[in-house]
């Protein structure tokens, strides 16, 4: 588990950064991209999903952004 501290202007901004940091780092074994969460850094227990992480018939997860709209996906969109 990593906390990485990260000053953003609001909660769109950090869903933002870390979706893209997430992406960035895909392909490295051992980063779980449906375990990925935002939080304030007063309010630690109240956590926001970056993924849909909905299990897919082949046991993977979604990879879409949480709240997506549309069918989910097993692999993140272009």
């Amino acid at each position: 588990m990593i906390h990485l501290p990260v000053a953003v202007a609001d909660l769109a901004g950090a869903l933002r950064f870390a979706y893209t940091l997430t992406r960035s780092l895909a392909l490295i074994p051992g980063i779980e991209a449906a375990g990925v969460t935002v939080s304030a850094e007063d309010a630690q227990h109240v956590r926001h999903w970056v993924f849909c992480d909905r299990a897919m018939p082949d046991r993977g997860r979604c990879a879409r952004r949480a709240d997506h709209d549309g069918p989910c996906s097993p692999s993140f969109p272009p």
